[in-house]
Parts: C-alpha cells; structure tokens; sequence
C-alpha cells in the first residue's frame, strides 16, 4: 500500500468511516470453511476475484451471492495493457465480455452475481469511498446476508479500496457475520500480507486465521471452481502460465475482531 493510500485509510478511521465492531459467531475457528452460516454474500473487486480466492467456499455454499464492485467501462472507449493482454480491442468490448464471463461462471457454482456499475482503476476513474460504502450498505439491504466476505484488500488499490468500503459499510450491521478472504494472487506478493495487517491494526481492526478443513468434498468442491475458473478465459490469457501457475493455492480466510477484544472463542 502507497503513502497516499495509508493517508486515507488513516482519514477514514479519523472520519468514523471504517468500523470496529464486528459480529464474531460462536466456535467460529472449530467451524471450518464449510460451514459459514447462509445466507452468503462475497464481495469481490473484479470480475474474477471471488472465484479466485473464495471457488472452494462458494462450490461448499450454492445459491451464494457474488457481488462485484467494479465492472464498468469507462465513458470513452480507451485501451489498457491488462485488456490488451486478455485479447480485447477496447474497454467497451473487454467489460461486456467480462460480465458475460462472470455470469457463465458463478452459474457452474449456483451463484447469483450482482455487479455494481462503478469503474476499475486501470480505467482512471475511480469511485468516491462514500460512493461505494452507500451502494455496499444497499446490497447488504437487498440481499440481506447472514456472512459476508470480502477481500482484505491487497496490493491493487481497486481491492484496499473495496476492502475499506466493506469495513464502513459493515458498521450498519453489526449482527452480520464478517469474513476477509486472501487476495489472489496478490497475496503472494513478499510482505503485503503482513503490510496490510498492520495498516489494519492502525485501524482499530485485528484479524485471526480460520481452520479451512473442507470435510469430505473438497475433491468435488476444487472441480467445480476450477471449472468455473475455466469460463474467466480472457483473465486467463492474461496471467499467462506463470500467473495461472500462481492461482492454485490453497484459500485462506480471516476472522475481524476489534482490536481490543480478547479474541477468545465464546462457549
């Protein structure tokens, strides 16, 4: 994360925007991955992120609900490397195809989408924090979740920005159960992990890893999200080998306390 980016992450906890107050479930470490309670919401930057590091959960928890931040095209038609790479002509063709994509996707999981009409950063018009904490706070209205996960927010600005949306929005609803996923494949980056945990810890915010035992079907659960992951195939063309390479890993998932807070499971 950037000076700039630590500056307003910094305002938003001055502000009262990122919250401090999370809803932490009974035995939620013996739980595992399987068992998150549904309703199920993920949050997810792109049109890929969700199934990148969260295909295990969502294959465990069908008529989930994948709700994606940035999926818009710019006002003018412009081209950029990362849709240069992925086999586009424009960013008018490369967000039309990507939804498409999304859809096709979470369909193989039973998952519903729901795409926010905001802009990616490689699009260089970015959303307000507010504009985005507004539409996450009428999503969790709408689909009324019982869990929620969203990414941690590493590395892309896109993910720290929708990660810190997520954060404020969630302080509507403190009887939410909250999540954070690993952002791939970011997380492989050396010390952005730890770097984003300490930023968050500035926050008021401290997170626990959860045991991600998938008990008896992760044989099943890791052919559907690699089927699904299959339908993404411009990103796929993007990452190239080395990348796609990089995607298969474990998913890892994060428990939101306030910093002050014991951390001890309640019986």
């Amino acid at each position: 994360m950037g000076r700039l980016a630590r500056q307003q992450a910094r305002a938003n906890v001055e502000c009262g925007l990122l919250t401090t107050n999370f809803h932490v479930p009974p035995h939620t470490a013996r739980k595992g991955l399987m068992n998150f309670g549904s309703p199920l919401l993920v949050v997810s930057p792109h049109l890929d992120d969700a199934v990148l590091s969260c295909g295990l959960l969502l294959a465990a928890h069908p008529a989930a609900t994948v709700c994606t931040i940035f999926t818009s095209a710019p006002e003018g038609d412009m081209m950029t490397d990362w849709d240069r790479a992925s086999g586009f002509t424009g960013a008018f063709e490369a967000t039309r195809a990507r939804r498409t994509e999304d859809v096709r996707a979470l369909s193989v999981l039973r998952a519903s989408p729901i795409h926010l009409p905001f802009c990616d950063a490689q699009y260089l018009s970015s959303p307000s924090h507010e504009a985005l904490v507004a539409a996450l706070r009428a999503t969790f209205l709408e689909v009324k979740p019982a869990t929620a996960l969203f990414p941690l927010g590493l590395f892309h600005s896109d993910h720290t920005m929708a990660s810190d949306a997520c954060l404020a929005a969630l302080r509507s609803f403190k009887d939410l159960a909250a999540y954070a996923y690993e952002d791939v494949p970011y997380r492989n980056i050396p010390g952005i992990l730890q770097e984003r945990l300490a930023t968050m810890l500035e926050q008021g915010i401290k997170v626990s890893p959860i045991d991600m035992a998938d008990t008896g079907a992760h044989a099943r659960h890791l052919q559907l999200k690699q089927a699904a992951l299959g339908r993404y195939g411009s990103q796929l063309r993007a990452f190239g080998p080395e990348g796609r390479a990089a995607l298969d890993s474990p998913e890892r998932y994060w428990v939101l306390r306030a910093a002050d807070e014991s951390g001890s499971s309640r019986d």
